[in-house]
């Protein structure tokens, strides 16, 4: 049996093409969704300049906007606030990092002066103990009514975590993530479905971090990425043009040329 060699030269230009062809869409549409992305955030960060333009919100103007729920609305508002902490309920999500550095996100539920209103505020962060896992730094919480400045977002998010056991979950203050509902239920209130960020220290010396990301800083990020990915597939271009069609064609120029040659003499 022998080799049609040709076929099979025809047969590998085929699939070489077909993954040329793949390849390019590829980068191309990965490059376009990093584009897509980096609009994404500047729409984002257009976004929370103009609601740090707005005048910052007080505690009855939160009370009423929680009451009428515009929680969207709220994400990214600056606010001025007076309450009290209720330390007792104190939670750290762990596993979550400031400046590169692993420690706890520090949550401690805020009771809104003259309200029914409890809002759940991220008042910074720690390291932690690595000799001792679960030791806990002391975060020192003061017991009469506090002012708290900040801006609201969303619950936080959530880490992947392997299944905990039953009750395990709430039995600790450490915490991978925040069950919301049943966060609730340990405090005995009705917690709001919006966070407060607190951006500046009320409590003097309570040895908390406050180094938060700004929304959108990413940016140049996904630029470079798209860069990157155009980049590829340009090379993938280049390479197949190189491969397929310049270099088999070269050995047949010096061919030619001697041809014209002995043609003329």
């Amino acid at each position: 049996m022998t080799l049609d060699l040709p076929l099979l030269r025809r047969r590998l230009f085929v699939w070489q093409t077909l993954a040329a062809l793949l390849g390019v869409m590829l980068a191309l549409g990965l490059g376009r969704w990093q584009l897509s992305r980096a609009a994404e955030k500047e729409n984002l960060q257009m976004a929370l300049q103009a609601q740090k333009q707005l005048a910052a919100l007080d505690t009855a103007q939160i009370e009423q906007k929680l009451q009428l729920g515009q929680t969207l609305q709220l994400y990214h508002r600056r606010v001025l606030l007076q309450g009290r902490w209720l330390p007792e309920h104190t939670v750290f999500l762990d596993n979550r990092q400031m400046q590169g550095k692993p420690g706890f996100f520090v949550f401690t539920p805020l009771q809104l002066a003259g309200t029914s209103t409890t809002l759940v505020v991220q008042r910074g962060w720690v390291p932690r103990n690595f000799a001792q896992r679960t030791l806990l730094p002391a975060v020192p919480t003061p017991t009469e009514t506090t002012v708290v400045t900040g801006r609201l977002a969303s619950l936080p998010s959530k880490l992947w975590e392997f299944g905990s056991g039953p009750g395990e979950e709430g039995a600790s203050r450490i915490r991978q993530n925040l069950d919301w509902a049943q966060y609730s239920a340990q405090v005995g209130r009705t917690l709001a479905l919006v966070t407060v960020i607190q951006t500046e220290a009320s409590d003097v010396g309570d040895g908390l971090q406050r180094d938060w990301l700004e929304v959108g800083g990413s940016i140049a990020k996904h630029h470079g990425y798209a860069v990157q990915w155009f980049a590829l597939a340009g090379l993938i271009a280049m390479l197949y043009v190189w491969f397929q069609w310049w270099k088999p064609l070269r050995p047949l120029r010096p061919v030619a040329t001697q041809h014209h040659e002995d043609t003329r003499a």
